[in-house]
């Protein structure tokens, strides 16, 4: 489903998604919410300290196993809320477009 007149379909989470961020050195972790997904990235809502985002680069566990991730650049912060960008195997963002990256608040 598009919304927010983003070129990426998103999927926006009827129910609490639990995911964790992890630090890329293992040293750190934070439970969070999923909001809204695609191809490209991601809405979570961070649970406890945002200190940790500094990194800027980080996982985003999807599974309890951790056997199912993305690599994540954090592209914006309001409150609990953030948004991510997914990186791919060979260190490039995913593409956006200026439509995509012009609605703050829905990466």
């Amino acid at each position: 489903m598009k919304f927010d007149g983003r070129k990426a379909s998103r999927v926006r989470m009827d129910n609490r998604q639990p995911v964790n961020l992890m630090g890329s050195d293992g040293t750190w972790r934070r439970s969070c919410v999923l909001l809204d997904i695609s191809n490209t990235g991601a809405k979570i809502e961070v649970e406890g300290s945002l200190d940790v985002l500094s990194a800027k680069e980080f996982f985003m566990l999807l599974s309890s196993t951790g056997l199912a991730y993305r690599r994540c650049e954090l592209v914006w912060i309001d409150g609990t809320t953030a948004g991510v960008h997914f990186i791919q195997a060979n260190g490039k963002k995913t593409q956006t477009t200026a439509t995509d990256r012009g609605a703050h608040k829905s990466t």
